[in-house]
């Protein structure tokens, strides 16, 4: 194999699940950052099997995903769900490849690391073949967590979240156009991808909900957090919104620390982190939103205050692209740490 521009020997990639909106977006940024691929193989459903997408100024065509598809793939990064990578995880790791996965089939498995890369990509070192990749909502989130954590231990976590639809994948995006256009036309319009409509209101109801009153997205948002920053016993709660945005998860945070730490000393260490940038100047209305960080890399944090009613207590402002830092561009961060640090087969062989 010959030499890429960036100096990294090319890898043999399938992108499993390529035609859905994460699929699409990992196409994108592997393009944009230059990833150095050697062969590249588009895997979907049998619905997908006569389709093609462009990549780099020339068509590719989709391929039905099964054990053979997997044949001399160095990486999948995968952008099914968890019941479809359950069963294609284990054949394409014995056909010697690594998988990362963005479903929630793997996260909690005690034997698999759950990575974001900038936080503790050095669990990577004992992978054994399955990487999974955390909940959009949990990726800037711990982004966000980890440089006040290292500058003063926190104690408890409260988080609510307004996530954009498409955390719901490419349907939920239609229906929110559908259904904004029939609503400005006063037309009737039925959810199908939601509980309820979608366009011009607010949904506290993100997957299904468990026996104590939380969701299951609730559910992963706090178990995942835990498990990355190495705190099982973290006490963390979470209220998860779905919210009319097309592109980007907006988080209101309150952490509570072991001891009290001003709002410029948080500034000084979030600032310190080269996946943050600080929109930080109430005063100039200088904050976050969600169309500020659409189709761009950084967790934006903002609105950084003392907590009035805690001694201890500081709240954020955290905004992201979901379909980047929570889903596509963490997993590529991945790929790129695996390929840097010879952590695949082909690449320690090489």
């Amino acid at each position: 194999m010959s030499s890429t521009t960036n100096g990294k020997r090319p890898v043999n990639v399938a992108i499993l699940g390529a035609t859905g909106a994460v699929g699409q977006e990992l196409l994108k940024i592997l393009a944009e950052r230059n990833f150095p691929i050697g062969q590249l193989k588009l895997l979907a459903s049998a619905r997908s099997k006569d389709a093609t997408i462009k990549f780099k100024g020339k068509e590719y065509p989709v391929e039905v995903a099964n054990k053979d598809a997997f044949k001399g793939v160095d990486i999948v990064l995968s952008a099914v769900g968890a019941d479809v990578i359950k069963e294609l995880a284990p054949m394409a790791v014995e056909a010697g490849a690594v998988v990362i996965d963005k479903s929630s089939a793997f996260r909690m498995v005690p034997s698999v690391p759950l990575v974001v890369p900038g936080v503790n990509e050095d669990i990577l070192q004992n992978h054994q073949g399955i990487i999974a990749s955390p909940n959009c909502s949990t990726s800037q989130l711990v982004v966000a967590l980890k440089p006040l954590h290292d500058l003063a231990t926190m104690t408890r976590v409260i988080v609510s979240t307004y996530q954009s639809v498409s955390g719901a994948g490419s349907p939920a995006m239609d229906e929110l156009s559908e259904h904004t256009h029939a609503h400005m036309h006063g037309q009737p319009a039925a959810p199908k991808q939601f509980t309820k409509p979608i366009a011009f209101n607010l949904i506290p109801h993100i997957d299904k909900f468990n026996k104590d009153g939380y969701t299951k997205e609730e559910e992963k948002l706090t178990e995942e957090t835990r498990k990355i920053m190495g705190l099982p016993e973290l006490p963390v709660t979470c209220t998860a919104v779905r919210v009319p945005v097309f592109i980007g998860h907006s988080e209101s945070v309150l952490i509570e620390f072991a001891k009290p730490i001003t709002v410029e000393q948080a500034r000084k260490a979030l600032g310190t982190s080269e996946m943050i940038e600080v929109w930080d100047n109430p005063d100039e209305n200088v904050y976050p939103t969600p169309v500020d960080a659409a189709g761009k890399d950084p967790v934006y944090v903002g609105r950084i205050r003392k907590d009035n009613s805690s001694p201890n207590g500081l709240h954020l402002w955290v905004v992201a692209d979901n379909l980047r830092i929570g889903a596509a561009l963490n997993a590529i961060r991945i790929a790129e740490y695996l390929l840097e640090h010879k952590l695949l087969k082909q690449a320690v062989a090489s």
